[in-house]
């Protein structure tokens, strides 16, 4: 049987006998690990789909098993830890993948979910090459970009959920973040905010565009924030916490807060609550995301609201058009503020 090829390095001819070498198995069990077939353990297929990844030979084996009608799971990886990550508990993320949850349900199709570390960009296709899944989708890009044109390459089936960046080769779903950060900030500024604090790592693809548009806010009315108040965090609530505490005992002044998702907007409110600031009366606050908590906390946040749901079904159908062999464009979602008590 020929097994068809997504992509190889025209100099470099990657044989299954090297692969097979390297683990220490036969060319049969490659040639079965790489096709997904149960006749092999799910370790030896780990084994060999690490191995075919990092020496750049990705067999097709979703176009394969599409074709063979012997599988239907979409895997949706999520980054996750300190360094940019996300976590599973997240309420965003977890309304978005009720959304992807729900497509897959309606369109017949299962979801395969797992994790990766901040530092395992490398390990992102592997539920599609050791056979498990027809695709991939991404929560997120993280530090991941160049794996991800690098994926792009190999024609593994791939939609992102983030920002569209310049000179990506792969497909994005994602909220527009530059107008969102500046709505967001706009509103702040036509409150009378002067000295906004922005948190959120803006050396990240997301909070980066985000914090554009809170720049741009600010230069269309001639204003220049001051740096000291960028605070380049992840989206960690302790983290956050502990960030907002020390600029309260600093002394640093500032009269609004907008922070790139609402988990860290209801970090830094708890926080000045209890230091004896009010809100909105001393500090406005403006969060991103409009998770249900939005709503729930006391005071009420105002926010920028992402369409999770409709990310959901736009990231499968983006996914299923690659798995047939077309090249969807990438999409981007329409932000609203709705305006709550935190800056009332």
């Amino acid at each position: 049987m020929t097994v068809p090829i997504a992509r190889r390095q025209p100099t470099d001819r990657l044989q299954m006998a090297d692969i097979a070498r390297l683990a220490g198995v036969s060319v049969s069990t490659v040639s079965r690990a790489l096709t997904g077939s149960h006749l092999v353990n799910e370790r030896t297929r780990q084994r060999v789909a690490e191995l075919a990844q990092s020496l750049n030979y990705s067999v097709n084996v979703g176009a394969q098993n599409l074709r063979l009608k012997q599988n239907n799971t979409v895997a949706v990886v999520v980054p996750y830890g300190t360094g940019g990550g996300q976590d599973f508990s997240d309420p965003f993320f977890l309304s978005l993948l009720g959304g992807i949850a729900e497509a897959c349900n309606q369109l017949g199709h299962e979801m395969l979910l797992t994790s990766i570390k901040p530092d395992r960009g490398d390990a992102i296709a592997l539920p599609y090459l050791s056979g498990r899944a027809i695709g991939i989708i991404s929560l997120g890009q993280n530090h991941h970009h160049v794996q991800l044109n690098d994926l792009a390459m190999r024609a593994v089936p791939l939609v992102v959920f983030g920002a569209k960046l310049p000179h990506d080769l792969y497909c994005t779903v994602g909220s527009d973040n530059v107008a969102g950060g500046a709505m967001a900030t706009e509103h702040l500024l036509a409150q009378g905010a002067r000295r906004i604090a922005f948190i959120g790592d803006a050396d990240t693809p997301e909070p980066g565009l985000r914090y554009q548009g809170y720049l741009q806010a600010h230069q269309r009315r001639g204003l220049t924030p001051d740096p000291a108040l960028c605070r380049k965090l992840p989206f960690v609530r302790e983290l956050v916490e502990a960030d907002v505490a020390t600029m309260l005992r600093d002394g640093l002044t500032f009269d609004a807060v907008f922070a790139g998702s609402d988990i860290s907007a209801m970090a830094a409110i708890g926080v000045l609550l209890r230091h004896g600031k009010r809100v909105p009366q001393d500090v406005a606050v403006v969060g991103y995301d409009d998770i249900v908590l939005a709503q729930l906390v006391q005071p009420a946040l105002t926010t920028v609201r992402q369409c999770v749901h409709a990310g959901g079904t736009a990231l499968l159908d983006a996914l299923l058009r690659q798995v047939n062999g077309e090249r969807p464009l990438s999409v981007v979602l329409p932000t609203t503020l709705v305006r709550r008590d935190s800056t009332r």
